[in-house]
Parts: C-alpha cells; sequence; structure tokens
C-alpha cells in the first residue's frame, strides 16, 4: 500500500504509532510506502541528530519515500547518498532515489522528476522557501542556499514537463512541497513573518505549470494545515492511502 503525509520535522512519533496494529489499523510492513511531501527534518542537522532519526526509522516496518523540502539539505548534496534506480512492477513503483546503504527504507526523490507511485504517473518538485530563513541565519540554525529550484532547474521542470505530454505520458498527481501562487493559503500566515521579503518565485512557476500542464490532482505540504480547495489538497499530520 501507499500512502501520503505531509511535513513531520524529524518528529516521527505518530508515524511510529500509526504502524503498529490496533483493533482500528491494521499497521504497517515493508510492502506498504508513506511519501513525505517535503520537510521530513530528517536531514536539517546533518549530524548524529540525522542518524538517530534515521536508526529510529529503520527499525518502522515501513518504507518512507521523501520529497525535499525547506528544512533540509538536498540528499544529493550529501556524500553519504547515492543514486538507485528502482523499478517494481508488482507494487508499482518506479524512479531515481537517492539512498544510503546503512537505510534502505528511506528513499529520498530527486529534486524534481517523473516517478511511478502505486502504478500511478506522478511528478515530483520539491523545495520552497523558508519564511523563517533570516530568523534562522540570525540564530545561526542551519539553512541551506540549495531550499529552492534555480532558474535553470526551473527551465529543466517545464522542459521535462512539456516532452512528457508531448510524449503522451499522462501525469495524474503532481507532488511538491509548495504550492501554485493561486491557492497560497494567506488564512494560514504567521503574523509575525512580513510577507513581502517572502519570495514567491517558486508558487508563481507552479502557477504556470497549473495553467498550463494537465493534471488530475496536487500534493502539498509546508503550510502546516489540511484542506482541499480545487485539485490542491494540503497536507500536514494526517495519514491517507494514495489511491
Amino acid at each position: 500500500m501507499f500512502y501520503i503525509t505531509g511535513d513531520t520535522h524529524g518528529n516521527f512519533q505518530d508515524v511510529a504509532k500509526w504502524c503498529k496494529p490496533t483493533k482500528r489499523n491494521i499497521g504497517t510492513t515493508l510492502d506498504d510506502y508513506l511519501i513525505i511531501l517535503g520537510d521530513s527534518g530528517i536531514n536539517y542537522y546533518l549530524d548524529f541528530n540525522a542518524k538517530g532519526i534515521k536508526r529510529f526509522l529503520a527499525k518502522l516496518p515501513l518504507n518512507f519515500i521523501i520529497i525535499h523540502g525547506n528544512h533540509e539539505e538536498r540528499a544529493s548534496f550529501i556524500p553519504t547518498y547515492s543514486r538507485k534506480y528502482i523499478k517494481n512492477d508488482d507494487i508499482g513503483l518506479e524512479g531515481s532515489f537517492l539512498v544510503e546503504p546503512e537505510y534502505p527504507n528511506l528513499l529520498f526523490t530527486e529534486m524534481y522528476g517523473h516517478y511511478i507511485f502505486n502504478h500511478q504517473s506522478c511528478y515530483v518538485i520539491g523545495g520552497g522557501y523558508s519564511v523563517d530563513k533570516y530568523f534562522r541565519l540570525e540564530h545561526k540554525y542551519n539553512w541551506y542556499e540549495s531550499e529552492q529550484l534555480s532558474t535553470l532547474e526551473k527551465y529543466e521542470v517545464w522542459h521535462e514537463l512539456r516532452n512528457l505530454e508531448d510524449s503522451h505520458v499522462d501525469i495524474k498527481y503532481i507532488l511538491s512541497h509548495t504550492c501554485p501562487a493561486k491557492y497560497i493559503p494567506t488564512e494560514w500566515f504567521l503574523p509575525q513573518v512580513d510577507q513581502s521579503t517572502v519570495d514567491n518565485s517558486m508558487e508563481e512557476f507552479f502557477d504556470m505549470i497549473d495553467d498550463y500542464i494537465p493534471y488530475t490532482k496536487w500534493y502539498c505540504g509546508h503550510y502546516h494545515g489540511e484542506k482541499e480547495t480545487g485539485t490542491i489538497e494540503f497536507m500536514y499530520h494526517s495519514i491517507k492511502e494514495f489511491e
């Protein structure tokens, strides 16, 4: 089975409880996959804290598919990761992942690309802007310059999506961390954040994708809330079956 959830920020206690069988829940096995829509928090610290989280997750009866957020370093920039192309037609999983040998159940997606999850054609786009960027810099907390797509990466995403469309590859789901600008949930804005300082360039780029690329549904996290509006579903703590 495939499941999907929003930001976890390194706290997996609820996920661990969900994995256990109860009267209401059959529990999980290593045949199950949980998609995290960015900000997993696994690679935020890049030290013993990260290893502790990974060791904890390695013991769970569950595989994780992790999209890049904005509160973590890209797995592709961490030397302990190597690329592994996985194709499993029985469960409907295919794509390029970044994996560490010690933690084979932690599958990090590329920053962007075409994947098959649960036999469904999906396009993944990670990254987003940190509204707490200057707070983190001021207090010497981790902040990663590579948190958003570069101009070149946006160009590559756009052309890959158009090429997939020209090749008659139907994208059923778009899975990202942030959302198109037209759907930004302003009602969830933090009052202490000066919105004039926020870089919405990725969201504006996503507007172009939303306008011109056919898809069925778009899942995202980032905004720490849950709702559906049009074809977009924002996720946070809930865990849902992925079709």
